[in-house]
């Protein structure tokens, strides 16, 4: 890993939540969403990003955390790996941070089951912890989940 990577920051619920920059295509305001029956409960639905269909996956559910308000939209963090590009349904954009591998730790044992293996480690912040997402794990919808 380099000596200092730069991370688009995001929240959901109270987790402050990190991607490489590279991997983020853009960050777009809440879409309606088609319903998929069936599907895992992590999906949120289906929207149309200029014309290509992309899976929107609700990062609340996919970390076991309680619903996202009713009176609050979430917002579309559209995010490309190696086989796919999806949605990250998010509760609000940070900003791009420079971080140092110096900072860099592996994820806390106090994480809950099905946050820890989505977690490539997180760095510490002056004032908080920094998640790092390993995006192609999010993404990747099991028969577990």
């Amino acid at each position: 890993m380099p000596e200092a990577t730069l991370l688009c920051t995001f929240f959901v619920d109270n987790l402050f939540l990190g991607i490489e920059v590279e991997k983020v295509q853009e960050i777009t305001r809440y879409q309606e969403m088609t319903p998929v029956p069936l599907a895992p409960a992590v999906v949120g639905g289906l929207i149309n990003l200029r014309g290509e269909i992309v899976t929107a996956i609700d990062l609340r559910r996919r970390f076991d955390l309680s619903d996202r308000p009713g009176d609050k939209l979430p917002l579309n963090a559209i995010v490309r790996t190696a086989d796919e590009t999806a949605s990250l349904l998010i509760d609000d954009i940070g900003e791009v941070l420079e971080v140092n591998q110096k900072d860099f730790e592996a994820p806390p044992d106090t994480f809950t089951s099905k946050l820890r293996p989505l977690i490539r480690g997180v760095y510490k912040l002056p004032s908080q912890l920094l998640l790092f997402l390993d995006v192609e794990k999010v993404v990747k919808i099991g028969d577990s989940q």
